[in-house]
């Protein structure tokens, strides 16, 4: 029973709409045609912008026909290319399939001879590549890539609905390269600016550290046992703790006292006990860091930390008097962080205490100030000594 071109084409269609890496793409469709078309071998050429050359990218086939990935490099000066380039082959040819028996006959008919004097090199690197077609794979009129393919198996010629297989399959490529490579594109262009976001918000927590001369690091620490504890909370639940989460956290984490920025020097580095309403002004830094924050929409996740991380698990908290399980987790790993570093660090009006005492009088307050659950995670890690 014969192959339903059609179908598989469709088949074929479908997966490189899922397929986002242009080199996976193409491995799929090379190895693709090697089982269903049974050819002795089969590679693509791929267009490298920066060198603007063409370099077999995927090589597949029996052991010895195949070339190795990378071997081969086509300048844009190559005959074979600028054959392509040139659109020759929809000149010639009208489908664009060059296919070396025919292009043979080609030469000793009535063409200009510039154009058969170039299809001559062309066929000629065909034989170097042992290919009997070539398939070019145009974006517009760039030329993306040129799928080579050796003999088919059976030693037969390759017929009519092969051919239009083949160069069907060429143009969705070409289409899914391009898709491929704008998707690869904004990828690096969002992680640019993700990063840049990254360094822009380090350098705001370094702002807000030097305003409260006391607590020099403290963003940094707080930041960093907040991950270790949700990784840990993250061993028992993946769930709720996967990659998304744990950025969520970072940020939130990073930004949790942006809202000192609006709060005065005189009150950060009072020496001794805050009066009430000094201590009234102080709790408002997190609904400040809401404000500075909320703009940027894709904060909304790590918003939730910097407004509730004062919240308590009694309902005794700040800014809205929340309780249990009402408390935003992300805001609950951060207000655990926040208390072991307060507790731990050197103030003008106390010194810090030690680790054992932290740990006990977290073991004191879990269930009361603290989320249990992330209290005895945070516990747990003492006692092994990763914190």
């Amino acid at each position: 029973m014969g192959i339903n071109y059609k179908k598989e084409l469709e088949t074929a269609a479908k997966s490189m709409i899922l397929v986002r890496q242009p080199d996976v793409l193409i491995k799929m469709i090379v190895r693709t045609i090697v089982q269903k078309v049974k050819v002795s071998h089969a590679g693509i050429l791929l267009h490298n912008i920066d060198r603007d050359s063409y370099i077999l990218t995927v090589s597949r086939g029996a052991l010895g026909l195949k070339i190795p990935p990378g071997f081969a490099r086509l300048d844009s000066d190559n005959s074979l290319i600028r054959f392509f380039r040139k659109h020759k082959d929809k000149q010639i040819f009208k489908d664009g399939a060059l296919v070396y028996e025919e292009a043979k006959k080609c030469l000793s008919k009535n063409i200009p001879a510039a154009t058969k004097q170039l299809l001559k090199k062309a066929l000629y690197q065909m034989e170097i590549f042992e290919a009997v077609v070539c398939i070019p794979s145009y974006f517009r009129q760039d030329l993306l890539g040129i799928l080579l393919l050796g003999k088919k198996k059976n030693g037969r010629k390759f017929g009519r609905d092969e051919l239009d297989f083949f160069i069907a399959l060429a143009s969705d490529v070409a289409m899914a390269i391009r898709n491929a490579r704008l998707f690869r594109e904004l990828e690096i262009e969002l992680d640019k600016k993700y990063h840049l976001f990254i360094h822009t918000t380090v350098a705001l927590t370094a702002a807000i550290d030097a305003k409260d001369r006391y607590t020099h690091g403290h963003t940094a620490r707080v930041t960093n046992l907040a991950l270790t504890i949700a990784k840990r909370l993250g061993q028992k639940d993946r769930k709720v703790f996967d990659e998304k989460f744990l950025e969520h956290l970072r940020i939130a984490s990073l930004l949790h006292d942006i809202g000192k920025i609006g709060i005065p020097e005189s009150i950060l580095n009072k020496q001794g006990a805050l009066t009430e309403e000094e201590q009234h002004k102080m709790e408002e830094h997190t609904l400040m860091g809401v404000n500075i924050l909320q703009p940027i929409k894709e904060l909304e996740d790590s918003i939730l930390g910097v407004k509730y991380h004062h919240e308590k698990y009694d309902g005794s908290g700040y800014p809205e008097g929340l309780k249990g399980n009402q408390i935003p987790l992300i805001a609950s790993i951060i207000a655990v962080a926040d208390t072991f570093d307060a507790m731990i660090t050197d103030r003008s009006y106390r010194r810090g205490l030690s680790k054992d005492e932290v740990v006990e009088e977290i073991k004191r307050v879990s269930g009361k100030q603290l989320n249990p659950q992330v209290a005895s995670a945070f516990i747990e890690l003492c006692q092994e000594g990763k914190i």
